[in-house]
C-alpha cells in the first residue's frame, strides 16, 4: 500500500489473504454492431471472488453525468422483453468507459445472465443517470465519511476518482462492511490506487483514511461499522473526533437496514439528511433497497 493511503494497524493483512482478481480484457476493443436496445459493448470483466466481479462498457458520446449517480442496465429476458436493473456507475465522470460492480445473486432474472458477459458482448444501457450520492446534494465541509456494504462500495469507486472529492474536502473516510475478506478486493484495490492516480494522485495525498471490516470470515477488524461507531472505536481506531455538523459530511449506500441504521446514527450526531433540490450533512442512496 502506498504510504500515503492511511491504514489502521488493523487493516493491514486482509489484502495479502485475498487471491488476485482474474480478468478478460479487449486490448483494442471494438464497438460491435448493436443487437440490442441501446447497446453498449463489454470492454472488460473483473472476476474478484466466485460471487462478485466489474466490468467496463463503451460508453455513449451523448452521456454526461455527476460521478456518484446510476443509470439502469440489463439484458434481454426470456420473454423478449428489456429486463433492467438500477447499477452505480463505479467509473468517474471523466473517463471514456462505464464501470459497473456487481454481486451473482442466486437465481437473479438479471445477474444470472450478466455474470457470463464476456469482452465483446453487449448490454442494455439506459442514458438516463440519477441518483443523490452526489456533491450538490450535500452542503460544503470538512470530513467526507463514505459508508458502504458490499457492492454499494460502487458509487463511492466514482466519487473517489473525481478531483471534486478532493478539493472540497480536508479529509475523505471510506468505510467498508462485508462478510468476507474477499468481498473487500474491489474496494481496496481501488483505494490503494489512488495515490498513484495520475490525474488526482497529488490531491489525494494524506487525505484518505480507510476502514474495512468483516461481519462473518475472521479479519483483523471485525464487527458491523454502526456497531463499532456507536462504541466508539471508528474514532479511536483512526484517531480522529467523532462526527460533527459543523465539520462532517456522510454519503450512505448499502441495504436497507444498513441505511436505516446509518441514519439514525448520522441524526443523532445533529447531520440531516439532503437531497439535489435541497443539499444537507448526509445524503442516502434508496435506488437499491429492494
Amino acid at each position: 500500500m502506498n504510504e500515503q493511503t492511511q491504514v489502521t494497524q488493523a487493516q493491514a493483512t486482509p489484502a495479502q489473504a485475498t487471491a488476485a482478481p482474474t480478468t478478460a480484457a479487449s486490448e483494442t476493443p471494438t464497438k460491435a454492431t448493436p443487437t440490442l436496445p441501446n447497446a453498449q459493448t463489454i470492454t472488460k470483466v473483473t472476476q474478484w471472488t466466485d460471487r462478485l466481479f466489474s466490468f467496463r462498457v463503451t460508453r455513449p458520446q451523448s452521456l454526461r453525468f455527476r460521478s456518484g449517480e446510476f443509470v439502469m442496465i440489463g439484458l434481454m429476458g426470456d420473454n423478449g422483453k428489456p429486463l433492467l436493473r438500477a447499477y452505480s456507475i463505479a467509473s468517474p465522470s471523466w473517463d471514456d468507459e462505464l464501470e459497473f460492480y456487481s454481486i451473482i445473486v442466486q437465481d437473479g432474472p438479471l445477474t444470472s445472465k450478466l455474470q457470463h458477459i464476456k469482452v465483446g458482448d453487449q448490454i442494455i444501457l439506459r442514458p438516463k443517470p440519477v441518483g443523490t450520492l452526489v456533491h450538490d446534494a450535500i452542503l460544503p465541509g470538512k470530513r467526507l465519511w463514505l459508508f458502504a456494504t458490499g457492492t454499494g462500495f460502487a458509487p463511492f469507486a466514482s466519487l473517489l476518482r473525481e478531483p471534486e472529492t478532493w478539493e472540497n474536502y480536508d479529509e475523505v473516510i471510506i468505510t467498508h462492511t462485508c462478510r468476507e475478506v474477499g468481498e473487500l478486493a474491489y474496494g481496496r484495490a481501488l483505494v490503494e490506487s489512488l495515490a498513484a492516480d495520475p490525474l488526482i494522485g497529488e490531491m489525494v495525498g494524506d487525505k484518505v483514511k480507510y476502514y474495512p471490516t468483516t461481519t462473518r470470515e475472521e479479519s483483523p477488524k471485525m464487527g458491523r461499522i454502526t456497531d463499532l461507531m456507536r462504541s466508539g472505536e471508528v474514532f479511536a481506531d483512526l484517531g480522529i473526533d467523532p462526527i460533527a455538523p459543523e465539520t462532517d459530511r456522510a454519503m450512505v449506500c448499502g441495504n436497507l437496514a444498513f441505511n436505516l441504521e446509518i441514519k439514525e446514527l448520522m441524526e443523532g450526531y445533529g447531520l440531516r439528511e439532503g437531497a439535489n433540490s435541497s443539499p444537507k450533512e448526509y445524503v442516502v442512496e434508496k435506488a437499491f433497497v429492494d
